[in-house]
């Protein structure tokens, strides 16, 4: 039960307040940021799996571990949105 509710409060945190906040008044590029969430998304069910099923086996340190490189992962992710955002922009502007 403390597994779910921690699951459910991370998906809230990393996934419903910063997609409000890239959406919030932009209308360019919603395909490619709901894909981009969408993929996320995918990667935190193989999160879920590697740190709460086997929480048993892995120690406190071990998961402070898996939970920094996944942060680093949806910041990689975050990174590359933005660039790409900034792309579309771009060209939509010269037009």
């Amino acid at each position: 039960m403390c597994n779910l509710l921690v699951f459910n409060v991370l998906q809230n945190l990393l996934f419903c307040i910063p997609k409000a906040a890239v959406l919030h008044g932009k209308n360019v590029g919603f395909a490619m940021q709901n894909s981009h969430f969408r993929n996320v998304k995918a990667q935190l069910s193989f999160f879920k799996e590697n740190i709460f099923t086997k929480s048993s086996r892995l120690s406190n340190e071990k998961k402070r571990l898996l939970l920094k490189r996944y942060r680093a992962v949806l910041s990689m992710h975050k990174h590359r949105h933005r660039k790409q955002k900034g792309i579309i922009l771009l060209s939509q502007r010269d037009l």
